[in-house]
């Protein structure tokens, strides 16, 4: 007896929930949350020439429209650079989320965009790579995330 009365307030329950979608217009597969993109952060740190400060923050101060088109259909999101003077030498650090499913293609299609060869011809040599980027004639050096709180 137990039993039945049991099945009879499930059924009633269920029959209550599906009224509560329909008088709202929401289907069950709307209430079900879509799997969101995996977000992976970087951070990375490079060094600035001497001289070099003002141009890099004017450039910065009116990134072109193509390459912040670039920037986002290449899955960066987030993307900040600071700037900060250690031992008496000018470092940027930059932090960007990206959220798409191939890092490397992405980057790759950055790479082969003409505005953002354009853009990078200027701040490049504004940069001074760190030993680690410069073997690998890279600009930006990788930094390990050990801490992270959403």
């Amino acid at each position: 007896m137990v039993f039945l009365i049991r099945i009879t307030i499930c059924c009633m329950a269920l029959i209550w929930i599906s009224s509560c979608t329909e008088k709202h217009n929401v289907s069950t597969t709307d209430q079900i949350q879509k799997p969101t993109k995996p977000v992976q952060r970087f951070g990375m740190v490079t060094g600035l020439k001497p001289g070099k400060m003002e141009y890099y923050k004017q450039l910065h101060a009116a990134v072109w429209p193509a390459v912040q088109q670039k920037i986002k259909e290449c899955n960066i999101n987030n993307y900040s650079i600071y700037l900060k003077e250690i031992d008496g030498k000018p470092m940027l650090f930059s932090y960007f989320e990206f959220t798409g499913q191939d890092f490397n293609a992405d980057m790759q299609k950055m790479a082969t965009d003409s505005a953002t060869k354009r853009w990078w011809k200027e701040t490049d040599p504004c940069q001074q790579p760190l030993t680690d980027a410069a073997s690998k004639k890279q600009i930006w050096s990788g930094m390990e995330e050990i801490f992270h709180l959403n």
